[in-house]
C-alpha cells in the first residue's frame, strides 16, 4: 500500500552531502526525510580507503564513513526511505516528488543532493579492481601510489590535470588516449608533453585490466592499438580513469536550471537553484572539486540555507 508523506524539507540522495545536509536540518527541528538513492552512501561507497576526510588520524572506509553519517542523521532525528525518486513536480507548492516504490513525498522545499557518476570503460576486469588499483579520482586515491607507475585514460581536461597531479605522488605516469592528439587546453597539453615524469601512449584503448588475487590488486594492463589491432601489455600499480562524469539529474531535465553537461546551476556562494525553496548540494552543482568534504560542506550550506528560507514569514 503506497503512502503520502509531508515535511518541511525532503533531501533526495544520500552521500556526503545529503547525509549532512540532513544532520544539520533535524538539529534545525525541521523533521527532513530523505530518499537515499539507487547507491546509498553515494560514490563513497565504492571507495576503500579514504586518508584525507578530516578528524581520522588513521586510514577509514569509505562505506564506513557513509553509515556513519547516515547513523547520524537518524539518530538527530531523520527519517530515511530506502527508494528512489521517479519524477518530481517543481511548478507549484508544496513540491511533489514520486518514488519507486508509488509512495507520493510532498515538501515545502527541497535539497536536490543524488551526486554524479564517474563515467567507467565498462570492462569486466575494472569492476573487480575499483578500490583496489582502479580508481576516478587521483585527487583520492593519488597519495597511495607514492613511488610507483601508474595510468591515466583520457584525453581532455580532466585527464590532463589528473595525470599532472599524479606526478606528485608518483615514479612515472603513463597516459592514455585512444586518439592521436589531445582534447585538453593547449597550456596544460604543454605541461603534459614537457613533463619528465609523464609519458604518453596514443591511439591505444585499455582491453582489460590484470592482477593479484591475494591481496587484490593492480600490476598491469593491456592496451590495443586502435590502429593496427596490437596488444601490448604494460606494467602499473594504478589505473585512473578520466573520461568524465555525468550528474544524476535525468529526473530534473527541464525543471530546474543547469549547464550543458547536466550539472545544476546555483547561485554564487549559494547551494540556492533558480526555483525558489529548492537547493542543491554535492557533485551534482559541483564538478570542480567532487571531494566528500566540499560535498558534506555544500550540504551544511544548503541545511542553513533552507533554515533561513522556512523563517521567512513570507514562505
Amino acid at each position: 500500500m503506497t503512502e503520502k508523506y509531508h515535511s518541511p524539507v525532503l533531501i533526495i540522495g544520500s552521500g556526503a552531502a545529503g547525509y549532512t545536509a540532513a544532520i544539520y536540518t533535524a538539529r534545525a527541528n525541521l523533521q527532513p526525510r530523505l530518499i537515499s538513492g539507487m547507491e546509498p552512501g553515494g560514490q563513497m561507497t565504492i571507495t576503500t580507503d579514504v586518508e584525507n576526510f578530516p578528524g581520522f588520524a588513521d586510514v577509514i572506509q569509505g562505506p564506513w564513513l557513509m553509515e556513519q553519517m547516515r547513523m547520524q542523521a537518524e539518530h538527530v532525528g531523520t527519517e530515511i526511505f530506502n527508494d528512489l525518486i521517479t519524477s518530481i513536480d517543481f511548478s507549484k507548492k508544496p513540491f511533489t516528488a514520486v518514488a519507486d516504490s508509488g509512495n507520493t513525498f510532498t515538501a515545502d522545499t527541497v535539497i536536490v543532493a543524488t551526486g554524479a557518476k564517474a563515467r567507467w570503460l565498462g570492462l569486466e576486469s575494472e569492476d573487480k579492481f575499483k578500490g583496489y588499483g582502479v580508481s576516478a579520482c587521483a585527487t583520492c586515491d593519488g597519495f597511495f601510489y607514492r613511488g610507483k607507475e601508474v595510468a591515466v585514460v583520457g584525453g581532455g581536461n580532466t585527464a590532463v590535470e589528473e595525470a599532472l597531479y599524479l606526478t606528485t605522488h608518483a615514479d612515472k605516469v603513463t597516459l592514455i588516449h585512444r586518439r592521436s592528439q589531445l582534447r585538453a587546453e593547449k597550456i596544460l597539453q604543454q605541461r603534459l608533453l614537457e613533463h619528465e615524469k609523464i609519458q604518453t601512449i596514443w591511439d591505444c584503448v585499455v582491453e582489460e585490466i590484470i592482477g593479484d588475487e591475494n591481496p587484490l590488486g593492480v600490476t598491469a594492463i593491456k592496451l590495443r592499438n586502435v590502429k593496427t589491432n596490437e596488444i601490448n601489455e604494460l606494467s602499473v600499480h594504478g589505473l585512473f580513469i578520466a573520461i568524465g562524469h555525468t550528474p544524476s539529474t535525468d529526473i530534473f531535465s527541464g525543471k530546474i536550471s543547469m549547464d550543458r553537461e547536466g550539472y545544476i546551476i546555483t547561485a554564487p556562494d549559494s547551494t540556492a537553484t533558480n526555483i525558489s525553496g529548492v537547493f542543491a548540494a554535492g557533485d551534482v552543482q559541483d564538478k570542480i572539486f567532487r571531494q566528500a568534504v566540499t560535498a558534506a560542506g555544500t550540504g551544511c550550506m544548503a541545511a542553513l540555507e533552507v533554515e533561513k528560507y522556512l523563517s521567512e514569514p513570507t514562505k
